[in-house]
């Protein structure tokens, strides 16, 4: 077996494991080690990916009543030739619509609900991720884009000469020479917070387009063709990156916005009772991962009532 088998072999080995069930974080830090020894590795692994989603496409086309759904976690021997074969499809597929080498430097990264990571990339940037986040990266010497495909990142932008460090989210992009700022998808609302610098935001959901400049201390909030850019607000931007130190910052804040931010950091979530307690006003600042001690606080503080179970906490008057 060549190199490139071999190489193929082991990612397709790497993605299976990452299906079984056990998961661990030691599982996954180790297979990011793996995948920064060389960009060989990223790219077998991207591959086996894409071809395992045309696999499933593939098998869709064509139902059969005598189909066995299979086990994920069955020998990567048997599922050699389904891989080999999408895999193949999906290289043919891409070549077709997109350079392929640009495609083949990308790389993937996620957390899940209350996750946190730092990504350091190839031109001295770092991507730090919040809660539930996605992205795609492709960062090399001719590139530098980021593909924000869910949740909240803040960027640490190195200067390159001539060279703009690209933020893609949905219809939105951001572009930078060299910053300090956070992009985060909501429901079709995309806001942007600079800490240092300044960053240019361009918008387009097809019908109309516009940019704006953001510069540090400011922040923009994008919904549809809108921009809105709020000058001169270092404390918003300060409350907004808190989570960086694993905080939420709020002043005056109604409850029902302060629960719907723990709940990004938490899986059992906070619900209301009745819509009159969700306008209470909260100040101050909390440990996201901490629900006990904030619920503790609203019966202490404000007199709620709270009701726990194996699903929910349940907050009322």
């Amino acid at each position: 077996m060549n190199r490139h088998r071999a190489i193929e072999g082991q990612a397709h080995d790497w993605l299976v494991r990452k299906e079984e069930p056990g998961w661990t974080a030691e599982d996954q830090a180790e297979l990011d080690a793996w995948l920064s020894e060389e960009m060989a590795h990223k790219a077998a692994f991207w591959r086996a990916e894409y071809g395992w989603q045309e696999a499933d496409r593939i098998r869709s086309l064509g139902p059969n009543d005598d189909y066995e759904e299979p086990v994920f976690r069955r020998s990567i021997v048997q599922w050699w030739p389904v891989l080999a074969a999408a895999s193949l499809v999906a290289a043919i597929g891409i070549g077709s619509f997109t350079p392929a080498p640009k495609q083949l430097q990308q790389a993937r990264y996620e957390t899940p609900v209350g996750g946190h990571r730092i990504v350091p990339l190839t031109d001295g940037s770092k991507v730090e991720l919040n809660t539930a986040t996605k992205i795609r990266t492709a960062v090399a010497d001719d590139t530098r884009e980021i593909w924000l495909d869910s949740g909240e990142a803040f960027f640490e932008v190195a200067h390159r000469n001539g060279q703009p460090f690209v933020v893609h989210a949905g219809k939105q992009t951001v572009t930078v020479l060299g910053t300090k700022f956070s992009v985060r998808r909501d429901q079709g609302r995309l806001s942007v917070n600079v800490l240092e610098g300044r960053v240019r935001v361009d918008n387009s959901d097809g019908k109309a387009s516009g940019a704006a400049i953001v510069t540090a201390g400011d922040f923009a909030v994008t919904r549809g063709s809108s921009i809105l850019v709020v000058s001169k607000s270092e404390e918003h931007v300060e409350s907004a990156l808190a989570w960086r130190d694993g905080m939420l910052n709020f002043d005056q804040a109604s409850l029902s916005e302060v629960i719907a931010e723990f709940n990004r950091y938490n899986r059992k979530p906070i619900v209301l009772g009745d819509p009159e307690t969700g306008r209470i006003t909260i100040g101050g600042t909390f440990r996201a991962s901490n629900v006990d001690a904030f619920v503790r606080l609203l019966r202490d503080a404000y007199g709620l009532k709270v009701e726990e179970n194996t699903e929910q906490v349940k907050i009322f008057r």
